[in-house]
């Protein structure tokens, strides 16, 4: 199912990951979803809750910041739940950037990856966005790439 992505939400998106390098951003996709499309109507920007959230729900992963991982705040995800319920629409994905590596997900990306959900990554290299892939979850929990449609 392709993802829908107006140009502006894509430089919004990669302007982030821009100024956030050589840190990991991340950030939240408000939109609509039919049988045919996914559309991203609104980007949420998010700062990288990573060293708050990480003692808490990734204790393993501690030894890691937030230029190899990112956290949304559980209280951003539930304030973007109501106001997308508000104005019917849903959060329909997450971006994050991986700092001088590939945009492909990792292993710890797709360990805590949802199903239902779209998954930009954009590969930022010296600072610079040099990729910018979508990804999804299959029936098997791997992710399949996911085509992008700017307009």
């Amino acid at each position: 199912m392709p993802l829908i992505l107006p140009p502006s939400h894509f430089q919004k998106i990669s302007t982030h990951a821009e100024t956030s390098y050589p840190n990991e951003c991340c950030g939240l996709l408000l939109g609509q979803q039919n049988q045919q499309t996914k559309t991203v109507i609104e980007v949420w920007p998010a700062e990288n809750a990573w060293q708050t959230e990480a003692d808490e729900y990734w204790p393993e992963q501690k030894e890691f910041t937030e230029e190899k991982r990112y956290a949304i705040s559980p209280e951003l995800m539930l304030k973007a739940m109501k106001s997308a319920r508000e104005r019917h629409l849903s959060i329909i994905g997450i971006y994050h950037s991986h700092p001088d590596y590939p945009a492909i997900p990792s292993e710890f990306d797709r360990t805590y990856a949802w199903p239902e959900y779209s998954y930009i990554i954009l590969s930022v290299e010296k600072g610079k966005t040099i990729d910018f892939l979508s990804w999804s979850l299959d029936d098997n929990h791997q992710f399949q790439p996911e085509e992008i449609v700017k307009r």
